[in-house]
């Protein structure tokens, strides 16, 4: 039997974004992959549940305190790295800006700095603007850019190289970089930068434990709520959907399987889904330590890593 939504709250990106890719198939199994971050963050609710992950106790410990004890171990090697002179520090997916507090509270009275972040989720630059200004520590730049995705990376880069801020730190930090094709935002990143900055990238490794990680994920209850607001923006119900989670092709998958029959119309367009329909909403690519450092190698003249004890989070400080 077919059940039609009853006025769904369809978000008109997402509902495209299933038409325009349509499925594949994966033996009998039709694959829905709408796989991109940009379509993590449309609503403030959105980012509130990826804040609200970040938070939870097992993510807390499996990831983002051990990027922070990273940050902690080796901000003095970083900060001579750095050097003298104002700075802009850019901070790229800049989330709430919890992260970039530790080089700004080092940099204090010694540098003086300008704080740039940018986020596509306007509720993400809003968060990190106001965490930052309350430092007190340095200007805090707000402007058209702050909202907007890492295509424009370049043109942010250039309106900030003014006057006596002629050097840029940029932070890519929190798994970002695995969210992305690598080489093309690496390029963007590189095409960005003059000799004297400074990118510094902070992401997740392949173990080769990494399926058991995945397997975790399954029974995360603050990543499924995080990443079921998307399938629920196209019509769906939480009762009509199960949250799985792989790893295959270098990458963790966050999936749901649909289970029920469905059928969803909006602005005269028809889709049907079956019972047994996978949604991918979210991949992130974990490379081994040495094919990651290879592909920051190409494209980085001076490259020095260091890595989590568990061998599941690199901090890479890149120069051109």
């Amino acid at each position: 039997m077919t059940v039609e939504a009853e006025k769904p709250k369809i978000n008109d990106l997402i509902f495209k974004e299933l038409i325009k890719r349509g499925y594949s198939l994966e033996g009998n199994t039709r694959v829905w992959n709408i796989a991109d971050s940009k379509l993590w963050y449309l609503t403030s609710d959105q980012a509130q549940a990826y804040l609200d992950l970040e938070d939870e106790k097992e993510y807390k410990e499996q990831v983002t305190n051990k990027e922070l004890s990273l940050i902690d171990e080796n901000i003095d090697e970083i900060l001579k790295e750095i050097g003298g002179g104002p700075l802009n520090i850019i901070d790229l997916g800049c989330g709430d800006g919890k992260k970039v507090v530790k080089f700004i509270e080092k940099l204090k009275g010694r540098i003086k700095t300008r704080y740039c972040p940018v986020d596509i989720s306007g509720y993400m630059v809003t968060q990190a603007i106001d965490r930052i200004k309350k430092l007190k520590a340095g200007e805090v730049v707000e402007f058209q850019w702050n909202i907007s995705d890492f295509e424009n990376i370049e043109n942010i880069t250039e309106l900030l190289r003014q006057g006596e801020f002629k050097k840029n730190l940029i932070l890519l930090l929190g798994n970002t970089l695995g969210n992305f094709e690598i080489n093309e935002l690496l390029y963007e990143i590189r095409s960005s930068m003059k000799g004297n900055d400074l990118l510094i990238i902070g992401n997740g490794l392949n173990n080769e434990k990494v399926d058991v990680r995945a397997e975790a994920y399954e029974k995360n209850k603050a990543l499924d709520n995080f990443f079921m607001k998307i399938p629920m923006q196209i019509g769906l119900s939480e009762e009509e959907l199960i949250l799985g989670t792989r790893f295959k092709n270098s990458r963790i998958e966050v999936y749901y399987t649909i289970n029920a029959e469905k059928k969803i119309i909006f602005q005269d367009k028809e889709i049907r889904f079956h019972k047994g329909d996978q949604i991918v909403v979210a991949v992130g690519y974990k490379y081994l330590k040495k094919e990651f450092l290879s592909y920051l190698n190409i494209h980085f003249d001076d490259v020095n890593s260091k890595t989590s004890e568990d061998g599941t989070q690199i901090l890479a400080l890149c120069k051109k």
